[in-house]
């Protein structure tokens, strides 16, 4: 056979180690992002919209812009499909911020939008910064029409509604008391599943050492018994 299945061998078990080295470096990375979540979620609160980072707690006051609400399309609560409804609040320096405020369900008629109560006045609200989902698989060339939208396209949005929203998104956490559910889940960072591909990736590394060694092995013995023998 010559030694082409033991450089095999040997470059499966490389290979297999370093990608298992890669998952365990993933799932550290998940750790710190989860961490730094966190950290950013238990903080105090701060009331202005501006430097802001992903998660950091947010503390706003301003006017909702409820003519330019959006709904977006296909959002699955509790198994029962509907719409994350986004509203501006524009505040009193001119900033305004979109503002994911819940969900809603679809209702009887899946051609009209449901009605959304919307406060007037000034409202103070407390929510946590998002950054905007990257584009989602969709059959839609455009983000939205009108205002049932497919995903949130800042730049789409800002032409659309002629309102200069910053970069960042807040999704709402006050408790509702117009009738929108708010219940954001954390991502799922996939530390485990990581370190479950690590194990695996080790586990054939280990199995690739271990069927060449003991190949290698019952080779020397049959060559060295040929020896012996003559």
């Amino acid at each position: 056979m010559g030694v082409v299945p033991y450089v095999v061998g040997g470059l499966v078990c490389v290979l297999t180690i370093k990608l298992g080295l890669w998952q365990t470096d993933r799932a550290e990375e998940k750790l710190a992002l989860g961490a730094r979540i966190e950290a950013a979620a238990t903080a105090p609160s701060t009331t202005a919209a501006a430097n802001l980072t992903e998660w950091q707690v947010l503390r706003l006051t301003g006017q909702w812009r409820s003519e330019a609400t959006i709904y977006l399309d296909n959002r699955v609560q509790y198994g029962q499909p509907g719409y994350h409804v986004l509203t501006p609040l524009q505040m009193a320096d001119g900033t305004v911020v979109l503002v994911k405020r819940g969900w809603t369900g679809i209702g009887l008629d899946r051609s009209a939008l449901p009605v959304v109560t919307t406060p007037a006045g000034e409202v103070t609200i407390n929510g946590r910064v998002r950054l905007p989902e990257a584009k989602p698989y969709t059959l839609a060339d455009a983000p939205g029409e009108g205002a049932r939208w497919q995903y949130v396209d800042l730049a789409a949005y800002r032409a659309w509604s002629k309102l200069a929203v910053i970069n960042e998104v807040l999704e709402q956490t006050d408790p509702s008391t117009d009738g929108l559910i708010r219940d954001w889940p954390r991502p799922d960072l996939g530390v485990d599943r990581h370190r479950g591909y690590a194990v695996q990736w080790f586990g054939l590394a280990a199995l690739s050492a271990g069927l060449c060694g003991w190949f290698g092995w019952r080779r020397w013995r049959r060559h060295g018994s040929g020896s012996n023998d003559s």
